[in-house]
């Protein structure tokens, strides 16, 4: 086994732990005996880093351990948590797979939002009444008033809190060696005319690479220039993430506060 595999297996390992530990401890109560955990922001950075079949191998192993541990639902349980977990971490994870870049997060995150709550609005119709003991009846007038701002409350935090932690964590990770580093960018050297050392025949073209106002001369500010615009339209899109997950979670207390 290859030492990328052995950081790989590490880095799963820890998050699978990560995610128990948030099922197990951080249960908030939030309308009736409706509980929020946030094992799910776990399992969706994990696959927002390695992909769907992470978060899935995730969801499953998480599951089980509840299941033979702090969970008195059984295997119906168990497939719920499965369910419920994968129907929003794979869904966010796949498309963010798809187009890998934050507008492919952001859209992965609230599809994922949007999938686990039809999905768990339809288990809860069909197969809550089994596990849970309580006549469908009893279940179907709980959908609209309880199941379904359940629901709604748990994708949102999940989405705002993975948008506030994802880049720490990843920075952390790269910074411990667990996962690689990004590629570095292309650094693009352009020479004034003229500038070309002996044997340096082909410079010309690399220049011609790149067009500059002025009738081709090159400006080395200019590079410098650009990419400090990069980046503070980097930090502004960085700011706006931020205070958007912020108003999202502020939005879910509020809703929590209206159930109770």
């Amino acid at each position: 086994m290859n030492i990328s595999k052995t950081k790989k297996l590490t880095t799963i390992a820890m998050l699978c732990a990560l995610a128990y530990i948030a099922a197990a401890v951080g249960r908030i109560p939030i309308v009736l005996f409706l509980r929020y955990d946030s094992k799910d922001v776990v399992i969706v950075i994990g696959g927002l880093i390695y992909g769907p079949l992470v978060s899935l191998a995730i969801t499953v192993i998480v599951s089980l351990a509840q299941m033979f541990t702090i969970s008195g639902t059984g295997i119906l349980g168990c497939m719920m948590n499965i369910i419920s977990s994968c129907s929003f971490a794979c869904t966010a994870a796949f498309i963010y797979k798809k187009r890998r870049r934050l507008s492919g997060a952001i859209w992965g995150l609230f599809g994922g939002c949007a999938c686990q709550v039809a999905v768990m609005m339809l288990w809860n119709y069909l197969i809550a009444p089994i596990y849970m003991g309580y006549p469908r009846e009893a279940i179907a007038e709980l959908l609209l008033p309880a199941f379904l701002p359940f629901n709604f409350i748990k994708g949102g935090l999940n989405a705002a809190i993975t948008m506030l932690l994802y880049k720490p964590v990843v920075g952390a990770l790269r910074r411990a060696g667990l996962i690689p580093e990004r590629d570095e960018p292309r650094v693009a050297f352009v020479w004034r005319s003229g500038e070309c050392g002996e044997g340096q025949q082909s410079c010309g073209s690399v220049a011609g690479m790149y067009p500059f106002s002025g009738g081709g001369a090159a400006r080395p500010q200019a590079g410098a220039l650009n990419e400090g615009k990069k980046q503070a339209g980097k930090t502004r899109i960085n700011i706006g993430v931020i205070f958007a997950a912020l108003a999202i979670i502020v939005i879910c207390v509020l809703l929590i506060y209206s159930l109770n």
